[in-house]
């Protein structure tokens, strides 16, 4: 298979337009050129949890324009295992929890032994967790998720590596999808630097991450899409939509999918 030969579908997180209809929403994604959504199934949103039966609807909606819900970020109640199962959606989004108070490893085996009992769940409903890396308290390089999920059937439990959080880590892209590739079911474009947030006056450096546009971060999206082509990757890239800079949301993410499109081609 050649690099040009390569397919994906590109899906975008909606998180950021919870104001809008289903209506406007898929017609606001179908003119950015995406194939899909990820659905935030949380509460404020245009589903909430306790609405996961209605996810069938959704999806039947979101087809008029065009648009497949590949993925949903929520809970892993067994009702929304339900909602998807019967939606079509293949995938829950989820992100392992760290506490300080019980410390990494601790913690790490509280959420092996929660993805082991959503085991059953998996295959009665076909639905596969994807976990994701994420900063902060949380697995937080693409190393962890596979410590977390190695052994685990990829059938059911996948990992979900992000370009941005593994960047934020230290982690080069051609290394970090390579260490999580027996796992593999999503990929997510987004990019991030740290952005030092006083002088060099100060008694202490502090720093924030500054969530950017596509080709502004740490990660490197064309290496990232060039590896990805090279393992003959033709599953989802979701880009999410996450920027610091809120006020310019529909901008960037109108430039983040046609660069994207552009390092797949």
């Amino acid at each position: 298979m050649s690099l040009s030969e390569s397919t994906v579908s590109f899906s975008v997180f909606t998180k950021p337009w919870r104001t809008k209809s289903v209506a406007e929403l898929g017609s606001f994604v179908q003119s950015l050129g995406f194939d899909g959504i990820e659905f935030p199934l949380r509460e404020g949103y245009q589903l909430e949890p306790g609405e996961a039966h209605k996810l069938p609807e959704l999806a039947r909606q979101l087809e008029d324009y065009g648009l497949r819900i590949f993925s949903v970020a929520s809970g892993t109640d067994e009702r929304i295992f339900g909602g998807c199962a019967e939606a079509g959606i293949p995938m829950i989004r989820v992100m392992p929890a760290i506490r300080q108070a019980e410390g990494y490893l601790t913690s790490e085996r509280r959420e092996r032994e929660k993805l082991e009992s959503l085991l059953p769940l998996c295959k009665q409903y076909g639905v596969r967790i994807g976990v994701q890396q994420h900063y902060g308290n949380h697995v937080t390089d693409a190393m962890g998720l596979l410590h977390l999920l190695e052994g685990l059937d990829p059938q059911y439990v996948g990992a979900i590596w992000d370009a941005a959080h593994d960047a934020l880590a230290g982690q080069q892209p051609e290394y970090g999808v390579n260490i999580v590739w027996s796992h593999l079911c999503m990929v997510n474009f987004k990019n991030a630097y740290y952005h030092r947030t006083n002088g060099p006056e100060a008694e202490a450096a502090e720093w924030k991450r500054y969530f950017t546009s596509g080709s502004q971060g740490l990660a490197s999206w064309p290496r990232a899409a060039s590896y990805l082509q090279e393992r003959q990757y033709n599953g989802v890239v979701c880009l999410t939509a996450e920027y610091t800079n809120e006020q310019d949301v529909e901008r960037l993410i109108r430039q983040d999918i046609a660069y994207a499109k552009s390092l797949f081609k």
